[in-house]
């Protein structure tokens, strides 16, 4: 279907269609590099020498159109892909995700698979007569006549609650006249049973009548909030079929010519409904564009452009996979017909032939060291996991083994039990905090001299679109604490050696704590999520040190870090 590129075809030529303005040719010289075997696999990928090259002259591009800077700059998420055409000429494409406000520049990159931003397009008009609705709603929450009912049916109830209360005093005190009456003989007791019954049916009107005024004024409420309920019924009905509209408009095409909408693409996943934002990412745009134009995609790449969004972790110029929650339905459908690199995390990971290095062990529990780049227990990607080697080789019950984790590309100490009863004993020792860790790390940049410390406390929650990814999350996440101390500070090579101390033991912890603006604000080294990715991630659990669950005997246990 796409042909195959020439060899001795000059890169820098292309031909005139009247698409010609959104392929950009590479401002340098190219032809001693070689094209990848295989097309990127989007979600686990490092860039591509070609996607490199583009990149960065997407970069220069962008900052040399100043109304598309100054946008760019907040952040966004930008595309390349890398494309050779009907006469096997090599050139690329780009593309931004979202919405691009500013007219200056927007011709250099891919269009999106439906403009939104169209003004007089069916979505904007519809748009509008929803942000209508969305004004008359605030026109009635903010109108002078609520505010003034709210006020009158507050103040009604103080008074009212004043009135009786005053009166139950008033009650209490003839009770204790009357019962002061019966004591000393000197009451009539016909005359103070009907003082009683008066006054109980006295205290029954009033309250009545309070009630009855303060209801009338209620009542006006509830047909302001009638009002305003069916307006937001209303509003909802017509954004959710806005929504559903704009879905069927995503019509997507892939490697072998089907076409699906993204409804349809959606439907047999677990979401069932596409994500609002969905196919207006990067990498889907691009791709529609390759498709429509009959251009073979070779590689691709997605980069951050400007400051980080504060919640998730994002640096300028940094290199990041596709979203899963949005782009992993949507790719999967469109590279169909491609032949696309195999997920790296798939099959077997990690050393699954070495004998487990033990560093503790009694009758009770063992203490092990992990490599990097193996599983704690098994998983969905496969390979040997650490559980099963160490159940193999100390013939261990898997089922009760397993205390606490860590993350595939963390190497060092790992516990497990020997014994349900143990293994429970364990992690609730987990969970109160009564089992001390030490982490060592390699971040990526100076992040301070050498003896400082603190604490950082940021809370973290999953980002729920972008899996496995962990955000900072002040309205919902789960407390997150790390203790930290800067080892050593090496300016030659830009990195600093920390110990970590996670208080807490949420996911990504360490990692989001390093990397993130408001914590040491440089990524562990490696970090293939967070920062760059490499060989290794350069974090090791390096200590572990707690009061035995049965002998009551103080454990610790060291483990050699290896970088």
């Amino acid at each position: 279907m796409w042909g195959s590129v020439v060899k001795g075809t000059s890169p820098h030529v292309f031909c005139k269609f009247a698409f010609m303005e959104k392929i950009h040719r590479f401002n340098v010289d190219i032809s001693a590099i070689e094209l990848p075997a295989q097309f990127t696999y989007p979600f686990n990928y490092v860039p591509h020498e070609l996607a490199r090259i583009a990149s960065a002259q997407v970069r220069e591009y962008i900052s040399s159109v100043k109304a598309l800077h100054d946008e760019l700059v907040h952040g966004k998420m930008v595309g390349v892909l890398v494309v050779v055409d009907a006469s096997d000429r090599l050139g690329f494409v780009s593309a931004y995700s979202g919405n691009l406000y500013c007219n200056e520049g927007r011709e250099y990159f891919v269009p999106p698979v439906y403009d939104t931003l169209v003004p007089d397009g069916y979505f904007k008009v519809e748009e509008a007569k929803i942000s209508e609705i969305n004004g008359k709603i605030k026109n009635l929450e903010e109108s002078a006549e609520l505010m003034q009912l709210k006020a009158e049916k507050e103040a009604l109830e103080r008074v009212a609650e004043e009135a009786l209360s005053a009166y139950r005093s008033f009650m209490k005190d003839s009770k204790l006249r009357r019962d002061a009456a019966r004591l000393s003989g000197t009451g009539d007791e016909d005359e103070m049973l009907r003082e009683s019954m008066f006054q109980k049916a006295e205290y029954k009107r009033i309250k009545k009548s309070w009630e009855n005024r303060i209801g009338e004024v209620a009542g006006k409420l509830e047909q302001f909030d009638a009002g305003i309920k069916e307006l937001k019924n209303v509003r909802h009905s017509r954004s959710a079929a806005l929504q559903d509209w704009l879905f069927h408009q995503f019509v997507m095409l892939n490697g072998k010519g089907d076409k699906l909408d993204l409804c349809e693409i959606f439907a047999p996943t677990s979401q069932h409904v596409p994500p609002a934002g969905a196919g207006e990412c990067a990498a889907p745009r691009m791709l529609q564009y390759a498709y429509l134009h009959g251009l073979r995609p070779v590689t691709m790449a997605e980069f951050w452009f400007g400051g980080s969004p504060g919640d998730v972790i994002r640096r300028d110029g940094e290199f990041y996979p596709a979203c899963r929650g949005k782009c992993l339905p949507i790719l999967n459908f469109m590279l169909q017909g491609i032949d696309v690199e195999p997920d790296p995390l798939a099959g077997n990971i990690g050393v699954t032939d070495e004998k487990v290095h033990v560093l503790y062990e009694d009758d009770w529990l063992v203490v092990v060291d992990k490599p990097a780049g193996m599983l704690t227990v098994p998983g969905k990607t496969g390979g040997t996991s650490l559980l099963e080697l160490v159940a193999g080789q100390l013939h261990l019950d898997q089922r009760h083994a397993a205390v606490h984790r860590l993350d595939m590309d963390t190497s060092g100490i790992v516990m497990f039990a020997k014994s349900a009863d143990v293994c429970h004993k364990l992690q609730r020792m987990f969970e109160c905090r009564e089992i001390s860790k030490c982490y060592e790390a390699l971040l990526d940049g100076i992040a301070g001299d050498r003896g400082d410390n603190g604490y950082i406390d940021l809370p973290l929650s999953s980002d729920m679109l972008n899996r496995p990814f962990q955000k900072v999350d002040y309205e919902n996440g789960k407390q997150a604490v790390t203790r930290y101390e800067i080892l050593s500070v090496d300016e030659m090579r830009n990195e600093t050696r920390v110990r970590f101390e996670p208080l807490t033991g949420r996911t990504h912890q360490l990692r989001v704590h390093a990397a993130h603006a408001a914590g040491l604000g440089h990524p562990i080294i490696g970090d293939n999520l967070y920062g760059k990715k490499g060989e290794r991630l350069m974090l090791h659990a390096a200590m572990i040190d707690f009061i035995h669950p049965v002998t009551a005997r103080r454990v610790h246990v060291e483990s050699r870090v290896p970088f």
